[in-house]
């Protein structure tokens, strides 16, 4: 895959992204307990668990969309209790997140009407964003008249157009189809490389958190927290077929899969959490 052409540069963070001692209430469901994660510069972390464990919660603090009901976020120095322009976001959702009445380049760019950006450069982010993701040639199209694939490349371009160092993602390939699947987890791979992102990315898709990151958060629990951090040694290139077929791969895959389905197994790793 050749570099991805883009005139923003590197925007790589200055700082960590820290959760401490991290609890979240809704009522009386405890979700998340005393969790705690570090998510260094640059690094792609990838965080799995069973269905139900608060995953998509926990982005959401992460992105400040939601504030804890204890604990701390924290990018450097600052409190993460409000959506920050150096955190963007990508859902699942990309078609309810898409407007069809407005030209791709508008969809990127609209957003960054919040942040005062003026017209002229908010076109010249929402192209440059764009190319980034392969569609610089689609800019003047609605969202309609793309593949689901595109559309979710738009959302991810308009994630790009904030020039934010930090990308979150919950379940942003969900909703695809699997060789479209393979092809965005291409792209964000190098679109990582290129801009020098740090992300942090919620998946329900083992073999997707193993091939992505460089460290997979296991997360389990009543209420919540981290189990098992996995780092993920398969070295920077990375390919659909070769690397899903090595012995490392699988190695990896099923300790992060008995982790995640094996009850017995997910029992004693909370309880050595617990001590």
């Amino acid at each position: 895959m050749t570099p991805i052409e883009t005139t923003a540069g590197k925007i790589r963070a200055d700082h960590a992204l820290t959760v401490e001692n991290l609890t979240k209430d809704f009522g009386d469901k405890h979700v998340l307990g005393g969790l705690d994660l570090t998510v260094q510069p640059g690094e792609f972390v990838c965080i799995v668990g069973p269905s139900g464990a608060g995953k998509t919660t926990l982005l959401r603090c992460l992105s400040g969309l939601m504030g804890p009901t204890a604990g701390t976020v924290k990018y450097g120095d600052r409190n993460v209790d409000r959506p920050l322009a150096d955190i963007a976001v990508v859902f699942q959702d990309y078609r309810g997140s898409l407007m069809p009445w407005m030209r791709v380049w508008d969809n990127v760019a609209f957003p960054l009407q919040s942040n005062g950006v003026r017209k002229q450069e908010r076109r010249e982010r929402a192209v440059r964003a764009l190319e980034s993701v392969g569609l610089g040639d689609v800019a003047d199209q609605y969202p309609w008249q793309l593949s689901g694939g595109m559309q979710q490349r738009v959302a991810i371009a308009r994630a790009l157009a904030y020039d934010a160092p930090i990308l979150l993602m919950d379940e942003p390939f969900g909703s695809v189809d699997a060789q479209t699947r393979f092809e965005l987890e291409d792209l964000i791979r190098q679109l990582r490389t290129d801009l020098g992102l740090t992300i942090t990315l919620v998946t329900h898709d083992i073999d997707e958190a193993v091939y992505l990151s460089d460290r997979v958060v296991v997360v389990a629990g009543t209420p919540t927290r981290v189990i098992d951090e996995i780092p993920v040694d398969l070295g920077a290139e990375r390919d659909q077929i070769g690397t899903k077929a090595s012995p490392r791969f699988g190695e990896l895959r099923s300790r992060v899969m008995r982790e995640i389905i094996d009850p017995r197994f997910r029992d004693e790793r909370t309880e050595k959490t617990d001590a």
